[in-house]
């Protein structure tokens, strides 16, 4: 799997910037953007090959290759949305909120979706529903709805998870 990540273009295999910590554990999603997906069908149409059913089935496959030159030859996309493990003995990388990390990792070279506006309330969190939902075919890629997430750590530390689902993350 780690040769097959490799090969996703967007993902930097070396980080920018300074104050670069010891360890960066960057959790994201990779997928296919609609433009790609359509692309790739038409070359699999071409070959005779089998065709896919969709964008996410077809990244998912594409990662899943044994053969990274294959995973290679398809145009996958990256967006960070998240740390895991950090250690950074500078101090300079801040994980006190979500929008910090996310802030930092597009520093560091990372995509990252810059839709992210910090709301309040219920009202905030369906206007922004509302807004995504006009924009959603806009879109590079398909998406299924929104992800709400607590922005301050110390709260999502606070709320933690059930099973493997965080407390803290809510899909709409």
């Amino acid at each position: 799997m780690t040769a097959n990540i490799r090969t996703v273009r967007s993902i930097p295999l070396r980080l920018q910037g300074a104050h670069i910590p010891e360890v960066l554990e960057v959790r994201g999603e990779v997928l296919m953007k609609r433009a790609d997906f359509e692309q790739l069908n038409v070359t699999q149409a071409e070959k005779g090959e089998k065709q896919f059913a969709n964008p996410r089935n077809a990244a998912a496959g594409s990662l899943r290759q044994l053969d990274s030159r294959i995973t290679a030859q398809r145009k996958l996309s990256f967006y960070a949305y998240g740390v895991g493990e950090v250690v950074d003995s500078s101090d300079h990388f801040s994980t006190d909120t979500f929008e910090h990390v996310v802030t930092q990792l597009r520093a560091y070279g990372f995509p990252v979706f810059t839709t992210q506006p910090l709301v309040q309330g219920a009202d905030g969190l369906l206007g922004f529903y509302r807004q995504t939902g006009e924009r959603r075919n806009a879109l590079p890629f398909d998406i299924d709805g929104v992800v709400y997430k607590v922005n301050d750590t110390a709260q999502q530390e606070a709320l933690g998870f059930v099973s493997r689902s965080p407390r803290w993350a809510l899909a709409h």
